[in-house]
């Protein structure tokens, strides 16, 4: 089993994989220094990926990485966060969210409702990577993440939950009645309905909060220019 960790170095955090004889996955140009017998292996995305890339900004080529050794992915100001994903367990991440995987999780992709991506600000068209099969998976994180059990409702404005598991229906709706909405001050709710697990996170790291402050662009585009 590949071993996965998180090492903060200066402020900055960074995700290290160690294989034996393994196989793991990452998201296109995470991969930072590889030491050790390990061969990089990207694979050509199919007609249907490519079709669907016009859409989203969903990357749909994660390259394989097979041998020995140990792979340093790119470190950012933001963080992340391990997964484990159990036995029978399907999970849905938000576009841009996926990180690294074991070489055994399955990873696909799902297409929201039209309108609950569109009265949510996303667009029409959302795609988003799915993850099956037992193993165990890094996500980026603007800040620390809590796993929220969630059993009737969760309502949030703005993007806290970054994953959650499919027993979980995802709508938007006003966080408040018409027309008391519209002096509330609050922006549309993002709402999950159902019975399963949420990853949230509740606040951002500081420094990785005042970077897009100071500049309006994100962390991982800085970085992987």
């Amino acid at each position: 089993m590949a071993d996965f960790s998180i090492r903060e170095v200066e402020g900055m955090r960074q995700v290290r994989v160690d294989i034996q004889g393994e196989t793991v996955r990452a998201r296109r140009g995470a991969m930072s220094t590889m030491r050790g017998d390990i061969k990089l292996t990207p694979r050509l995305p199919g007609f249907g990926d490519i079709f669907r890339a016009m859409f989203t900004s969903e990357a749909r080529i994660r390259p394989y990485y097979t041998g020995s050794g140990s792979i340093m992915l790119q470190p950012s100001l933001a963080g992340y966060h391990l997964l484990d994903v159990a036995p029978g367990e399907s999970w849905i991440l938000e576009p841009e969210i996926y990180w690294a995987s074991e070489g055994g999780v399955e990873l696909g992709i799902c297409r929201e409702p039209l309108w609950a991506s569109f009265w949510s600000g996303d667009g029409f068209f959302t795609w988003k990577t799915t993850l099956r099969n037992h193993g165990r998976v890094a996500i980026n994180a603007p800040g620390p993440v809590e796993v929220v059990d969630v059993d009737g409702e969760l309502r949030v404005q703005g993007r806290l939950v970054l994953g959650r598991t499919e027993g979980l229906r995802f709508s938007s709706r006003p966080a408040a009645s018409w027309p008391r909405s519209m002096i509330s001050g609050q922006k549309r709710l993002r709402v999950f309905t159902g019975k399963g697990k949420a990853l949230v996170c509740w606040t951002p790291y500081w420094n990785e909060h005042l970077y897009r402050r100071m500049t309006g662009e994100s962390i991982e585009g800085a970085l992987l220019e």
